[in-house]
């Protein structure tokens, strides 16, 4: 098997919607499947032997949904030891029907990479599973918007709101580009400074935020209305 392959697994307790989701990733070069199953105890053993990529998987199962097989990955990773120099694996896309605020916090706050409705997984699949194997968070336009009203709900952001505030400007267009998905190259081309200072300005906000991980810059933004959800 090549090395620069997306390792995936399929996890939905239907067999012809894992046939439909292989025939969709039969297109992309990149990206092997290496392993089905029907549940979500069916993803932690899968995981466990196979050490995927991505897991992508329904949220609605039988035994084990995909939103307790979520945070069970997420307890066992915690615990691994991961090579720096190697892609994270066992990263998890979460597939649903729902647009339900409060599924997409918990899932979120899960540790899931990301979640796709299951209406656009035939155009947005391949490009999900690529952003969720990178290490980034894959937010859909329309479930950005019910996340945001979801986090909304559950908690006041007026402290995060003045907490921002206090940032330089420079950090504040750092955080918003970070939690929109640009590189470090990507963001010090754009403000034309070098990738090390933009880390400098990620270590900074991380100090007065407390932020350390995108999908905390992702969580953040969203509470305080700073992506972009057109569409």
């Amino acid at each position: 098997m090549r090395p620069d392959l997306i390792r995936v697994i399929l996890v939905a307790d239907h067999q012809i919607v894992r046939a439909g989701l292989k025939a969709v990733l039969s297109t992309a070069k990149d990206i092997t499947v290496v392993g089905e199953g029907g549940n979500g105890k069916d993803a932690l053993a899968l995981a466990e032997r196979l050490d995927p990529h991505v897991i992508v998987m329904d949220l609605s199962m039988p035994d084990m949904d995909g939103l307790t097989a979520t945070r069970e990955l997420q307890k066992v990773n915690a615990g691994r030891v991961h090579p720096a120099d190697e892609p994270a694996t066992r990263r998890v896309l979460v597939l649903t029907m729902h647009t339900e605020d409060e599924h997409l916090v918990a899932l979120l706050e899960a540790g899931a990479g990301g979640y796709l409705l299951k209406s656009v997984a035939d155009r947005e699949l391949v490009d999900a599973i690529r952003t969720v194997a990178a290490g980034d968070v894959y937010v859909q336009p329309s479930a950005a918007r019910a996340l945001a009203r979801g986090l909304a709900k559950r908690e006041g952001h007026a402290d995060e709101r003045a907490r921002f505030e206090k940032l330089t400007d420079r950090e504040q267009v750092v955080l918003k580009m970070v939690a929109e998905g640009y590189t470090a190259p990507e963001i010090g081309e754009h403000l034309t400074i070098s990738p090390k200072t933009v880390d400098t300005y990620k270590q900074r906000i991380g100090e007065k935020l407390g932020l350390t991980h995108r999908t905390d810059y992702v969580k953040f933004a969203l509470k305080l209305g700073l992506l972009k959800n057109d569409g």
